[in-house]
């Protein structure tokens, strides 16, 4: 287990042993249309099955507050925080943006200016602690129906710097950097893993994201 790991898990076994029944932890969801559960409904999404995981396991955690949308690139989520001005005391804040970025064949040093000001904004709000703040890469959507007729391989190999520059930064700063990207290249083999629209992930592929999550934030 690595210190950034051992330091989550240290957090959550206080949250869960300090935290009465009256009193529940506050989560912040930053990020784009993988983070709403585009094509799914809002309880498919893995914010909300993360919190019906963490229940489960008599975890206190409050329904989250999303910000996010789909569409949205690092510019528009800096643009998004800095409207909605949410309060820098969140006990638990996730962050997964780019794959807009990058979809949209954006300037790479965009991202790379951007995307550490959002870890920063997530830190902020997370009571100033990078401890409480999730980091998920992106997931490789060269595998879905939606891609056919695209550069396969080129999807994957700039998906992979977008990811490279995320995990650096997260460790950089001392956050919990959750690495899906693997397992969503299931969907080349499992059509069940992917949404109607052909492109965002189904509730099958989320629940596999959200078994992980809770498994890295809490054991």
């Amino acid at each position: 287990m690595s210190k950034t790991c051992a330091s989550i898990f240290l957090f959550f076994s206080l949250v869960a042993l300090s935290f009465s029944q009256k009193d529940s932890i506050s989560f912040l969801a930053l990020g784009d249309s993988y983070t709403v559960g585009t094509s799914e409904s809002k309880m498919n999404s893995w914010p909300l099955q993360f919190v019906h995981q963490s229940r489960k396991k008599k975890i206190n955690i409050k329904t989250p507050t999303i910000i996010a949308k789909a569409g949205w690139t690092t510019t528009d989520l800096l643009k998004a925080i800095h409207t909605e001005k949410p309060k820098p005391n969140y006990d638990l804040v996730s962050l997964m943006v780019g794959v807009n970025n990058q979809y949209k064949r954006n300037d790479i040093g965009i991202f790379k200016k951007e995307f550490p000001l959002l870890l920063d904004q997530s830190i902020y709000l997370a009571n100033g602690n990078p401890q409480n703040v999730i980091v998920l890469s992106i997931p490789d959507w060269s595998v879905t129906p939606f891609a056919r007729f695209k550069d396969k391989k080129k999807i994957v190999q700039e998906l992979d710097i977008y990811n490279s520059i995320i995990e650096q930064e997260a460790q950089k700063k001392g956050a919990l950097f959750i690495e899906i990207t693997k397992m969503s290249k299931n969907a080349l083999v499992n059509p069940s893993l992917i949404a109607s629209d052909s492109l965002h992930p189904s509730r099958k592929m989320y629940r596999m994201w959200v078994k992980k999550i809770v498994k890295k934030t809490y054991n």
